[in-house]
């Protein structure tokens, strides 16, 4: 009678697969677009052999998601596992994250990482929790200028009447009606609007004026570097905190590698973008800053700020960004 052996062989472990949506407004080629592309192509590289990986990434871009508000929703619904966000529709939900946009903080992208990179943009990223988001990182959208097709702006006076479209952002808003302009909350894109009339103008860092065409219909630049804006990169945090510890890790390295790629990217195109722009026909001043600064100055008591843990983290921003001063 035959005896029959069993012989048990060891499954190999399979990996499953997981798809997550990375969702933008802007169109490739933009600042969004730039570090969407980098994390998707680190974390997929590194996830390869991750208990629970790989992760493998859908960019969903050029607001086919909605609006920045819109796609913020979907991320603490689940519905949406990932964003690349500008830092304005955010206060909406963290009304603290105004603090890093407050008008004339930084005078150079030194001063930008040294206060992004330090405790202030942890302790930034870690307040998104609350609300279900997990803070990742900050990318660059940069220094905002203002345009519009009417008249060139030289000084603080020029604004006064201009009706000028804004982000969702009650600081936003407080500053423009401040500063003398008729400010208009819109969601993006604002092309049509722009070409249409129903707003003379825009604030936005060049390379947005570049990439989303604006110099076709706004004839006038003004570089008034009034803000400095960034990108805000999170995820849900449900999601994040569901992934395994390798796969968290990786999320975090990624993104953070991507965001750094992103801004040198930023950095090394600003330049090419205003000759650009001024090659297209817009007509660039450099206005005098000092009636901007005396009257954004009076943001430090605008309604925005009163709450008083954000006007204490105000307060430490501040501090910060003076200390960094070279």
């Amino acid at each position: 009678m035959a005896v029959w052996a069993a012989v048990v062989v060891p499954a190999r472990r399979v990996l499953a697969m997981q798809r997550v949506t990375l969702a933008i407004v802007t169109t490739p080629g933009s600042a969004q677009h730039v570090t969407a592309t980098a994390f998707k192509t680190l974390v997929e590289n590194a996830t390869q052999h991750v208990p629970g990986g790989p992760l493998v990434v859908s960019i969903q871009h050029s607001a086919s998601l909605g609006d920045e508000t819109s796609i913020l929703q979907q991320i603490q619904l689940g519905a949406v596992e990932l964003g690349i966000i500008t830092s304005g529709p955010l206060e909406e939900f963290v009304p603290a994250v105004s603090v890093i946009s407050y008008p004339y903080l930084f005078a150079s992208h030194a001063q930008v990482d040294a206060v992004l990179d330090g405790p202030i943009g942890t302790e930034l990223l870690t307040r998104l929790a609350p609300v279900g988001f997990k803070g990742l990182a900050f990318s660059e959208n940069g220094f905002r200028h203002l345009t519009n097709s009417k008249r060139p702006v030289h000084t603080v006076a020029d604004v006064a009447g201009l009706k000028i479209r804004v982000m969702r952002s009650a600081m936003h808003h407080a500053l423009w009606r401040m500063l003398g302009a008729n400010p208009t909350p819109m969601g993006w894109p604002i092309y049509t609007e722009l070409a249409q009339g129903a707003v003379d103008g825009q604030e936005n860092p060049l390379w947005v004026v570049a990439e989303a065409r604006l110099h076709e219909v706004q004839r006038h630049l003004s570089l008034t570097h009034h803000v400095y804006s960034a990108h805000v990169c999170l995820g849900n945090l449900r999601w994040f905190d569901r992934l395994d510890p390798a796969l968290q890790q990786a999320v975090l390295t990624a993104m953070r590698q991507a965001a750094v790629h992103q801004r040198a990217w930023a950095r090394e195109h600003e330049a090419a973008y205003l000759d650009s722009l001024k090659a297209a026909g817009m007509q660039v001043t450099e206005p005098e800053t000092d009636g901007f600064k005396a009257r954004a100055a009076g943001m430090l008591d605008a309604p925005v700020y009163a709450d008083p843990a954000v006007h204490a983290l105000l307060l430490q921003v501040l501090d910060a960004a003076r200390a960094s001063q070279p």
